[in-house]
């Protein structure tokens, strides 16, 4: 055989999420694309700001010298001092640029982290329901996936975590607001596991890791907030994106950043540099960058994805769902009718909808439905959801 069998294995079991987005262009070429309803991939549709497009019109025409050159492999220290100046407000942390590199969209960070702090055999908690691709970041670099469950509202369980962490415990990746759920955690809930993995490191002799992905940092309704992690753990890392909130998913910009007081600061920053380099990013995208620096102060509209989520709230409820109405993000993960969710999505391909079942996010008997689509995709699903809905009641 040509392929590892360990990429055969991955290929076998590979995102549910891919399986569903690419089932949906063989329908869509089918029946045509305005007859598919389409809620597989979380990619957003929401325009980037206005000022993106002014900023990117005049960096473009930027012919200084060296202005595509390479650069620091953490990036351009005056890019980071932008990212750490609203960093700090959101963190209420003061974050200077030496805690921060610029990577490769928050995948490239994730990336990073993990080369910087597993030895083979390191165990990384996951929270299920969790975003598919943590298990394989993990596995890029050594390391073991330990999935924990969150409870009924998808909100930590701190009794789960704490029983799930050994001594080869090495971190925990957190995702708030939650993709696929929307939910996101509260600040005394954070506090809590920020105590919970200083006592357990303290017990196992190990410095245990809180890992913070917040691409949908901005992308929240009704009026909550997502609390600073950095204010309730000092060995905690931030990754992010500007993926969703300024709609620039296939740029491929992001950023990680340290809490300033994290313990051997000066030794991970530079294994994180080193590690930016050696996996083959280099350094993030320059011109990315530099339009970044200008975006510090903006972000899409979030009214756009304020109205779909209550449009599609109405539309599941009214179908007989029974689902936690996200917080943040853009995705709703209502529970199925019948146990077996992977069998459900098929019964929704049978009405053109597609859903990527939550088998796929380490809980089963759910399904995600991405509300990043025009207003009137979700109005006219509403038929197909009730047609499914009862037609599972007699399974």
């Amino acid at each position: 055989m040509s392929i590892s069998e360990k990429m055969r294995l991955f290929a076998e079991k590979s995102s549910w999420i891919r399986k569903m987005f690419e089932e949906g262009a063989k329908m869509k070429a089918q029946y045509g694309a305005e007859n598919v309803f389409d809620f597989s991939l979380g990619n957003p549709d929401a325009p980037p700001p206005d000022r993106y497009n002014m900023v990117i019109r005049e960096l473009v025409q930027d012919e200084s010298p060296g202005v595509h050159s390479y650069m620091p492999n953490g990036g351009y220290p005056w890019v980071r001092e932008a990212i750490a100046t609203r960093m700090s407000a959101e963190q209420k942390i003061t974050v200077n640029q030496g805690d921060m590199l610029m990577t490769c969209g928050a995948a490239g960070g994730l990336n990073v982290v993990m080369k910087s702090l597993l030895d083979p055999g390191d165990e990384v908690l996951l929270l299920a329901p969790y975003f598919v691709e943590y298990n394989f970041y993990v596995d890029n670099h050594g390391g073991v996936s330990r999935i924990v469950a969150t409870d009924s509202s998808f909100n930590l369980d701190l009794a789960a975590i704490e029983a799930a962490i050994t001594e080869k415990t090495k971190a925990i990746i957190i995702n708030s607001p939650n993709n696929p759920t929307g939910q996101i955690y509260s600040e005394d809930s954070l506090h809590a596991l920020g105590e919970l993995l200083e006592k357990a490191g303290s017990e196992h002799n190990s410095t245990i890791y809180m890992i913070s992905d917040e691409p949908y940092r901005k992308i929240i309704f009704d009026d909550h907030t997502v609390p600073s992690i950095f204010r309730a753990y000092k060995n905690s890392i931030v990754v992010s994106s500007y993926s969703k909130d300024l709609s620039l998913p296939g740029e491929r910009i992001g950023y990680l950043a340290v809490h300033p007081q994290i313990e051997d600061k000066a030794n991970l920053v530079n294994a994180l540099t080193l590690a930016n380099r050696i996996l083959g990013f280099v350094n993030a995208p320059a011109l990315m960058q530099r339009v970044v620096a200008e975006l510090q102060d903006v972000s899409v509209d979030n009214s756009i994805y304020a109205k779909r989520k209550k449009l599609f709230c109405a539309v599941l409820e009214d179908a007989g769902f029974t689902f936690t109405p996200p917080k943040g993000a853009f995705y709703i993960f209502p529970e199925t009718p019948i146990a077996d969710d992977v069998k459900f999505c098929a019964l929704l391909q049978e009405e053109n909808i597609l859903a990527v079942p939550g088998t796929g996010f380490g809980s089963p008997g759910h399904i995600r439905l991405a509300f990043c689509v025009p207003d009137d995709v979700i109005s006219r699903s509403a038929e197909g959801f009730k047609k499914v809905v009862n037609k599972a009641k007699y399974l």
